[in-house]
């Protein structure tokens, strides 16, 4: 009997939420850090539709050695005539110590500069503070690190010298909130969301100009969703769309950025409210949210290092159409007339 009380207990132990945890001590601070990261990377970045890693090391702001493997991701960025240095996936090999930047880390992804000309590091320095600024709406978010990064081949050549940016573990935002990552299908029921969430990431999307997501469903074949992940546990009105991957959005303006075909829309900065009415209330409340937050919003271009006075100048114009259009509890009730459903 206390055996199988003993197990129940450690059962509900594993299925309950964890407490909630501060962020690891690379999403702890938001200064660039600085770093080199050495691999066998022109043959990595030949093999564009492999899935094999390459042993590396990559070298802390402290000037510690850590073993790491690294691999191609993502699908846009990774074609080769699109970027011509796709984005990383940075698994490290043995757990990196305590005296390490990056202790409590295993897996991150590594957003990377595309191509070389300066307009590139602009679209991931805009990509960036588009992270930066979701996180001053909500915790129930990524954290991201900005890095300028030296590049050398396996030999110790140096390759390139770019600034890009690690994007937080979603276990351990799931932790940090206390929470744990949603096991979801393909699919998921609008009911699913957290009415307010799910009322944020829509609206914050629609600010951005962003219309790469789907926060119900994932691509045919594949686990939910698209361009947005889940916590929280599988139940009405209980899981929450994070966003992330934000270089089709309106405000980056990528070169290779195209709006959905379905939306009939000609050009990313032009703006299509995607989200749904059964949340109509809560983004009339989110509306407000952000009103109340706009000088922060934008304050997140000034506080971006390397970012240039054109492209704060044309970031800020865009976002600031978005904040006249939701002036008013008025106008946000104009826009939810285009709600879905």
């Amino acid at each position: 009997m206390k055996t199988r009380l003993f197990v129940a207990s450690c059962l509900l132990a594993l299925g309950a939420p964890s407490a909630a945890q501060s962020p690891a001590p690379l999403f702890a601070a938001s200064e660039p850090i600085h770093l080199k990261i050495a691999a066998a990377f022109p043959a990595l970045v030949r093999n564009r539709q492999g899935s094999s890693a390459v042993a590396g090391t990559l070298v802390d702001p402290a000037g510690q050695t850590l073993p790491v493997s690294l691999s191609l991701r993502g699908i846009t960025r990774r074609a080769s005539d699109i970027c011509d240095f796709p984005p990383l996936r940075v698994d490290f090999t043995a757990p990196p110590p305590a005296t390490s930047l990056f202790v409590r880390q295993r897996r991150l992804k590594l957003v990377t500069h595309c191509r070389k000309g300066e307009g590139f590091q602009q679209y991931v320095l805009l990509e960036y503070a588009a992270y930066r600024m979701f996180n001053l709406l909500s915790p129930k978010s990524f954290g991201v690190r900005l890095a300028n990064i030296d590049y050398v081949d396996a030999s110790g050549r140096p390759l390139t010298s770019r600034v890009g940016f690690f994007i937080e573990d979603l276990g351990d935002v799931a932790r940090r909130n206390g929470t744990r990552e949603t096991r979801a299908p393909e699919r998921i029921a609008v009911s699913a969301l957290n009415p307010a969430d799910a009322a944020r990431y829509a609206l914050f999307q629609h600010m951005l100009g962003n219309h790469d997501w789907s926060m119900r469903a994932g691509p045919a074949g594949d686990e939910c969703c698209h361009n947005a992940k889940l916590i929280g546990p599988l139940a009405a009105g209980s899981v929450v769309p994070i966003p992330y991957d934000f270089d089709f959005s309106g405000m980056v303006d990528a070169p290779y950025a195209t709006p959905p075909a379905e939306l009939h829309i000609s050009d990313v900065r032009q703006r299509q409210f995607r989200g749904y009415c059964f949340h109509n209330g809560q983004t009339v409340a989110v509306a407000a949210q952000m009103r109340a937050a706009r000088p922060a919003i934008l304050g997140v271009l000034d506080q971006t290092p390397g970012l240039d006075g054109r492209t704060k100048g044309r970031a800020a114009a865009y976002l600031e159409k978005f904040f006249a259009d939701i002036a008013t509890d008025a106008d946000v009730a104009k826009l939810l007339r285009r709600c879905i459903g």
